[in-house]
């Protein structure tokens, strides 16, 4: 045959985005798979149509594509769905912000024109992840993609509130909630980020009524007693039991306030008196409730304060009130003092403005007899966490779950589909728009204004996708899917709900696996941010490296449920693989002219193509297991280990052996043997790098239809070779010492030098190391491989396990300059080992360092010592 010729050098641009275009146009993403085989069903973590995809979307779909293509390959039908999530809050910002810049707002617009604006964005957002996603090869079904929006999903969204509704588990009414007052809308609990911050307590007298003393408050939000309506001590607190049913003057207004007592007051905190202010604080809510408070609602959504307070704080934005209020309680000699005061402050997931606690009329979901549910299903293995640790996270979040506030005061999103009947007062929640009010047949229907949280559409994403609530026939093939990928940051937000949905509306949970990864971040381990300048753009790492390399780098470094650290220039190790790949099967291809594959049947395998075979057996063992357990790097690892190490290092160079003689049948079996090697390694290696392994397979003569399609490879008994391997590996470690003694006393490339051997007795390798000498001498730079009994003038002595070696480096090398040269860095060392003693025997040091470091200090003491006998070895022998 010709021979095969690659480009000279690696270049992704020149191939991947052609691949891509064939897998797509020959239908190859599509589920088809063998018959009867259980499906491998997975669906994308929807990316809102805000923006871009980050590293850490990069991260998620290189590792879903990675299970989906190993997967697809052993011959399951395999399905990815593609989607992409409206995200209500921030995409509704987006399209404000530009309408500012253009000096316009959503109000003036009104509702649907602004509807209409924000899906133009929509679009064009989609349009770029679609090819965002390609570029960086995910193999996911085009043709069923997704959108929460869409019509399907949309009626399913509309079929579970109205579910809910009628099954008692939504309910509309008046509660404390989580107020963004940037976004203008409501917050789930679990949409607020808490941090830490400095600020400050505020000490305020609150004088009692009767004129007869004062009592010491303390709070951090000094503008929010505008708005209290009782103080309140502990039932059992001595010190004050004269006080209750006493009222106080409430500072800066003409109203006076009960003293009442309530065991949540924790008397030994402060003064053990706290203000009560039921419309600004959750547990002040509860104690309202229970003592038929009023609640005063001091603040606007917009987060200025609102009529129920004096005249001069009304319309003043809260900082601006809480400084006013100060200075008017200075004024009346009613601050005692300020102090510094860490406290945990509320922000916005979105806009990162402090939250408010805010009275309103909210739509919420009673989470209990759906948490109950999804609790039920792991607890039966119905549902399965790897790693295990998040088993606990899960657990605890849905045994302590709250009620879940859905509604947003937004346009962007699912309209709630309740209607108020203005006549009679009627609620009615509908599958379909109502006419006629069904109590008293008004028409006079009013649709309620908000809208439904994003994640009330994302908890469906496994099965509205595949076409529920109708009964698809992709519903009945794909559902329940198989696995869900995540970071660990949306346990909460997506992964419980999502359970909770599919037990509480199909009966099952609606994947069993769940793969929880960490999170990228940077080398130093922060978190990757604009503000930082320490974010990666995944496009970015394709244009420089290649979609392969960012891939494999992502799954190399993603440790089971351990963030991944990674800078630019980490991308090189996938780009370096990538390019090995290229290289050696541009090697393998380019020296096939004249050869002819002989039929297997004709092939008899040496010693060292069993020994691949029984390595290569070994690497798709441990790929398969890791995969099925999603220890991606574990994989990753197992694959650049037998690809690079023993394929190219030893098997490739091992053939050349055949390759230089002069038997032309004993060439054609070693290149029909390296090829078949060959082709099964690029199986192997597919799901871990798509692009290049798919470019090289079709260039192949050998070749089996498409690579994203052929079969894995699977281990089998006939090629395990323990043995042999072990016997190998004695091989290996002799040419191993002889090389890196090459490596430290410089001998040139060019020059051989001889190697003799004295094996100890009983040795199991001994006849096959001298079976195959003509092996160790070529990988050895040798001229043969020489049994000795006795060192030979000139050598040096190597140990090894079973055997003891020498290399005759006198003929290559100035004997004496090199004994020279070793004897100073045998000095340094004894410096450098001396320096060390010195530190190590100070008995501060040892009782004051930490363990790690003392630990460390020792271990390089003891390389140290080995390094300094093993260099006066050689100068003994070099006398």
């Amino acid at each position: 045959m010709k021979a095969i010729e690659l480009a000279k050098a690696y270049d992704p641009k020149g191939f991947e985005d052609r691949i891509y275009a064939m897998w797509k146009s020959e239908r190859l993403f599509e589920p088809a798979g063998e018959a009867g085989k259980q499906p491998f069903v997975v669906v994308i973590p929807p990316p809102n149509v805000t923006g871009v995809l980050h590293m850490g979307h990069g991260l998620n779909n290189s590792l879903q594509d990675i299970s989906v293509r190993y997967n697809r390959m052993l011959g399951r039908p395999t399905l990815w769905v593609p989607g992409t999530d409206h995200a209500g809050i921030a995409t509704q910002n987006v399209v404000e912000r530009r309408l500012r810049k253009e000096g316009r707002s959503r109000h003036e617009l009104g509702r649907e024109s602004f509807v209409e604006e924000t899906w133009k964005t929509a679009r064009e957002h989609k349009a770029f992840i679609r090819n965002q996603l390609a570029r960086i090869g995910a193999s996911v079904d085009w043709s069923r993609e997704r959108f929460t929006l869409d019509d399907g999903l949309s009626r399913a969204v509309r079929d579970v509130f109205v579910m809910l509704y009628e099954r008692g588990l939504v309910y509309r009414g008046e509660y404390l909630v989580n107020w963004c007052t940037s976004c203008g809308t409501a917050l789930s609990d679990d949409e607020v980020e808490h941090a830490d911050e400095n600020g400050k307590m505020y000490h305020i007298w609150y004088e009692l009524a009767d004129g007869s003393g004062r009592i010491e408050i303390a709070t951090t939000r000094p503008e929010t007693l505008l708005g209290d309506t009782a103080v309140a001590v502990h039932p059992d607190d001595e010190r004050y039991a004269a006080l209750v049913g006493e009222r106080v003057k409430l500072p800066l207004t003409d109203r006076l306030i009960p003293v009442i007592a309530d065991s949540y007051v924790d008397r030994t905190f402060g003064t053990g008196i706290v203000k009560i202010t039921p419309a600004h604080d959750a547990n002040d809510f509860e104690v309202g409730n229970r003592h038929g408070l009023q609640r005063i609602n001091v603040l606007a959504p917009d987060g200025t304060l609102n009529d129920n307070v004096p005249g001069k704080y009304r319309g003043m934005k809260v900082v601006a009130a809480r400084e006013a209020v100060l200075a008017d309680l200075e004024a009346a000699g009613l601050l005692k003092e300020v102090r510094e005061h860490a406290h945990a402050v509320g922000h916005c997931y979105r806009c990162g403005t402090t939250i408010e606690p805010f009275l309103s009329k909210q739509w919420f979901v009673r989470m209990k007899p759906l948490a109950e549910k999804a609790l039920k299903a792991w607890r039966d293995g119905d549902v399965v966490f790897y790693p295990k640790k998040w088993e606990h996270t899960y657990e605890h979040w849905l045994t302590n779950i709250r009620d879940w506030c859905i509604s947003r005061q937004l346009w962007w999103g699912h309209r709630i589909p309740v209607w108020y009947c203005d006549s009679c007062g009627h609620v009615i929640a509908d599958r379909d728009d109502p006419v006629i009010c069904p109590k008293c047949r008004s028409t006079e229907l009013r649709r309620d204004e908000d809208v439904l949280d994003t994640w009330f559409s994302s908890w469906l994403w496994p099965f509205s996708t595949l076409g529920w609530p109708k009964d698809t026939a992709d519903f009945r093939k794909f559902y329940p899917t198989s696995t869900l990928m995540t970071g660990y940051d949306i346990i909460f937000f997506w992964v419980a709900r999502m359970i909770m949905a599919g037990m509480e509306f199909t009966g099952k949970s609606p994947f069993r696996d769940v793969c929880i990864h960490g999170l990228v971040r940077d080398k130093q381990g922060r978190k990757m941010s604009k503000s930082l300048g320490n974010g990666l753009d995944p496009l970015e790492i394709v244009d420089e490296y290649g979609a392969d390399a960012l891939k494999f780098t992502l799954a190399f470094n993603c440790a089971s449920g351990q963030d991944v650290l990674v800078d630019r220039e980490s991308f090189k190790l996938g780009s370096r693989f990538a390019n090995k790949l290229w290289n050696a099967s541009r090697y393998i291809l380019g020296n096939l002219e004249g050869r002819e594959l002989l039929p297997a049947g004709s092939l008899g395998y040496s010693d060292v193509d069993r020994w691949i075979l029984h390595r290569l057996n070994a690497a798709a063992a441990a790929c398969r297991g890791s995969l099925e357990g999603y220890r991606f790097n574990e994989a990753a690892q197992a694959a650049h280990e037998f690809f690079w190490n023993d394929f190219c290092d030893w098997y490739i160079e091992a053939t050349k052996i055949s390759f230089r003689g002069d038997d032309g049948r004993e060439k054609d079996r070693a290149a029909t043997i390296l090829l078949d090697v060959l082709e099964e390694t690029l199986a192997l290696l597919h799901p871990l790098l798509p692009f290049v392994t798919e470019e090289i397979y079709g260039m192949l003569p050998n070749k089996r239809g498409r690579l994203i399609v052929r079969k894995y490879p699977e281990p089998s008994k006939e090629r395990e070779a323990p043995e042999l391997g072990v016997k190998f590996g004695s091989l290996q470690e002799l040419v191993r010492l002889v090389r890196t003694l090459r490596s430290e006393f410089g001998v040139a490339p060019e020059k051989k030098a001889r190697v003799a051997v004295r094996f100890e007795p009983g040795f199991a390798a001994a006849e096959y190391i001298i079976q195959n000498g003509a092996l160790v001498a070529l990988l050895a730079n040798a001229p043969g491989l020489e049994k000795a009994d006795v060192k030979p003038e000139g050598a040096v002595a190597l140990v090894g396990n079973g055997f003891e070696a020498w290399v005759i480096v006198r003929d290559v090398i100035d004997a004496k300059e090199l004994a020279a040269k070793l004897s100073k860095d045998a000095e340094k060392e004894r410096s450098f080992a001396e320096r060390l003693r010195t530190k190590l025997s100070n008995g501060n040091f040892t009782a004051s360092a930490p363990e790690e470091i003392v630990r460390g200090e020792r271990e390089k003491l003891a390389e140290a010592e080995r390094r300094i006998g093993k260099l006066e070895q050689y100068v003994r022998d070099l006398a």
